[in-house]
């Protein structure tokens, strides 16, 4: 039997700004993949960089991007019907120190909820939360997207009885101090966004950011013939996991026979987006391919083309429905890396785990898929709104699809 307890919120103002699965993936000390590797000591950079992507970014840690790459072609491991609570070459730890009888009062620190990506997740999170009966409440702060608020959020929660403590961090370096003090008073769940220590019980995200890039690089290597013209479009600099995304982007063009004639920042802004396909369009004539560190443009982007009059080249994508929608009635060439919000109901399955002594991984790498043209039907959603994202993992859950904003259709 399912019962639904009472969930406590902060209050939080939702700002809907579309940003795709815009977060941070920086790994922990144990590192994104849990290699053991020292990523300091192997950050690299291409020596020769190809003309028009510029040097590597400092972001770039070979290990990391090795062993993205190489889990995305892995099986993971759990219940085939619930990737969120898969996981990919686990390497799993005790919790028997952290055994405690139930109810379970869960706390949870959150960067923000300022883009559909989050909203979308937070929904799912608490959804998830609902359907234990072993917990009593989810108390939960917004730091607003404030490094500072997060700090005092974190010490806030840690008075307030909490049996573990989730955290996605707003920003890495920042935000690793607070974490190392709360690892000390109850066990910690990282995900979404690493931070700079492995004190936490478990750090839970997709596989990550160079494989988004990747899978969507390789597709227009695939797609696009040798000389190929690419714009590269990005949301903004000095954000970890959008790093990732371009080195292994990078990385990928700089040893094909594709041109990259430019790589622009969008700031996430679809006018924006469209002013500098226009640009572009009138610089060279025309564009064999755009690539993007993220779907919040995509719509805008097609649209580019179609309002000068030129057909859409292949591009990529993410998971919302504008775009899937826009990909399937015009016919386009896409594809749609993910970094799948069903990542929020993790921490919670963790945190009961941790709290009955149930070993976790240390990283626990989930599936993040990517859609293409044989696979788009199954992710297309009539009934739910633009903003939504796909791979939320919530079909299932009791009052989908209202709660997410859908209809039932």
């Amino acid at each position: 039997m399912r019962f639904h307890r009472p969930l406590i919120l902060a209050a939080a103002t939702l700002t809907v700004f579309a940003v795709g699965g815009c977060t941070s993936d920086k790994p922990s000390t144990t590192t994104a993949a849990d290699t053991g590797a020292d990523t300091a000591a192997t950050t690299a950079a291409s020596t020769a960089p190809a003309s028009g992507t510029g040097e590597q970014s400092k972001f770039f840690v070979q290990a990391d991007y090795d062993a993205q790459l190489a889990m995305r072609s892995q099986t993971a491991e759990g219940p085939a019907d619930k990737p969120w609570e898969q996981a990919i070459a686990p390497q799993m730890v005790s919790t028997a120190e952290y055994k405690k009888d139930g109810p379970y009062n869960l706390c949870f620190s959150n960067a923000a909820v300022d883009n559909p990506w989050r909203q979308v997740g937070w929904k799912t999170m608490q959804a998830e939360a609902a359907l234990h009966k072993e917990i009593s409440k989810l108390t939960a702060l917004d730091a607003e997207g404030k490094d500072d608020k997060q700090i005092s959020d974190i010490a806030e929660l840690q008075a307030k009885g909490c049996d573990a403590l989730i955290v996605s961090p707003n920003t890495t370096a920042t935000l690793t101090p607070a974490v190392k003090g709360a690892c000390g008073k109850v066990p910690v769940i990282v995900f979404d966004r690493g931070v700079e220590t492995d004190c936490p019980v478990t750090f839970i995200k997709p596989i990550g950011g160079y494989a988004f890039g990747a899978d969507a690089a390789d597709f227009l290597v695939e797609k696009v013939p040798a000389g190929g013209k690419i714009l590269a479009l990005r949301i903004s600099p000095g954000v970890d996991v959008l790093e990732t995304r371009w080195s292994a982007a990078k990385a990928a063009f700089d040893s094909s026979g594709l041109q990259v004639v430019g790589v622009e920042f969008t700031d996430g802004d679809a006018a924006k987006a469209k002013g500098i396909v226009n640009d572009y369009i009138q610089r060279n004539g025309k564009l064999d391919g755009v690539w993007m560190d993220s779907g919040a443009t995509s719509v805008a982007v097609a649209e580019a083309f179609e309002d000068a009059g030129m057909p859409v080249p292949p591009m990529t994508g993410e998971d919302q429905q504008d775009f899937l929608r826009k990909w399937k009635d015009d016919g386009l060439t896409a594809v749609a890396p993910t970094y799948p919000t069903y990542q929020w109901r993790t921490p919670i399955i963790a945190a009961l785990k941790i709290l009955k002594g149930e070993e976790v991984p240390k990283v626990w790498n989930l599936p993040q898929p990517k859609i293409t043209a044989e696979t788009l039907d199954r992710y297309l959603q009539p009934n739910m709104p633009p903003l939504h994202y796909a791979l939320c993992g919530c079909e299932g859950m009791p009052g989908f699809p209202e709660k997410w904003g859908g209809k039932k259709g």
